[in-house]
């Protein structure tokens, strides 16, 4: 039985197919033979009971110049489709949640990966703070007294959006740093809900683990490490990709969020880990699977559909 496999993701036109885990589930996926038809969230409509979207028959190539051929768009129920990838990138905003409502009235008779619901409920940087022993000491808030005895206690402190991603807007505050009053005016008015201030950990120099689990289970790592001249470790912030091997401490972290994740049905998450502090859990649309395989690593896409597979009853 081959299956009928739904994406939904931002404009396929604009990936870049080196190092993007969308396409690398996508290839896998037809080296299988399971149809793959495509969509984009703003396409998505809710009538009466039925979800439907003008899907496109997609077919992949892992070629930069030309890595997609399009069909021509159809309008079909959701329902028809036996998976539906929910791959679109952040930011996490109410067009986002707004998708999840409409994709959790399919799901899971249809099997939305990851589960549109607790994708909703699993904020990345509300849901690690569910393991606090886990991870650097963590401050949620816009309270300026708050962050002051926080700051006071820990010292060095980075600052970032609660919803932002791909390293956008992470700073590092020194203890009695001039810059704080300007930086937190400006979060003040850029975002409305509260911002993340994390003790400082000097060890992000030697690299930020990103550590994928499948079904709770570990999968495949990377380390990646920031330029000399940035804070930030992100690949697309020029982060440096290497080969690594978990600690015992990192398989302890990936022990303990297994069954949370198994439990609300996150089946490929990205969990960010520096010197042995969790300090993300990333469930929306995680990254890491091509530069894991191109250092040598486990084929994460293979896992991950020998698991769709499996929940589907596929041969």
């Amino acid at each position: 039985m081959k299956l009928n496999v739904a994406v939904q993701m931002d404009p396929i036109a604009r990936i870049n197919v080196r190092g993007d885990s969308t396409f690398a589930l996508l290839l896998e996926a037809q080296k299988r033979g399971h149809g793959l038809s495509y969509y984009t969230p703003d396409k998505l409509s809710l009538k009466s009971e039925e979800v439907v979207a003008p899907v496109q028959t997609l077919s992949v190539r892992d070629d930069v110049e030309d890595h997609f051929t399009l069909g021509e768009p159809r309008r079909e129920s959701l329902a028809a489709f036996d998976v539906i990838l929910l791959r679109q990138d952040p930011p996490f905003d109410l067009a986002y949640i707004t998708s999840t409502h409409l994709l959790e009235r399919l799901h899971p008779k249809t099997l939305v990966v990851n589960n549109p619901a607790s994708v909703r409920n699993a904020p990345e940087k509300i849901f690690v703070m569910d393991f606090p022993h886990l991870m650097p000491p963590t401050l949620i808030s816009r309270d300026l007294e708050e962050i002051n005895a926080f700051r006071d206690e820990h010292g060095a402190v980075v600052m970032k959006p609660l919803h932002g991603h791909g390293g956008a807007a992470v700073f590092r505050i020194m203890p009695q740093d001039m810059n704080f009053g300007s930086l937190f005016d400006m979060f003040s008015v850029t975002f409305r809900e509260q911002w993340v201030i994390q003790r400082f950990l000097p060890e992000v120099k030697h690299g930020d683990k990103r550590i994928i689990l499948v079904d709770g289970e570990f999968s495949g790592a990377v380390n990646r490490v920031p330029a000399p001249d940035d804070l930030r470790s992100n690949m697309v912030r020029g982060g440096a990709a290497q080969a690594t091997d978990l600690t015992e401490r990192e398989r302890e972290i990936c022990a303990a969020l297994g069954p949370a994740l198994r439990q609300r049905g996150l089946l490929f998450v990205g969990i960010d880990v520096i010197d042995g502090n969790l300090t993300e859990i990333n469930v929306t649309s995680p990254t890491g699977i091509r530069a894991i395989a191109r250092l040598g690593g486990p084929d994460v896409a293979a896992k991950i559909w020998d698991t769709i597979e499996a929940k589907r009853g596929a041969k």
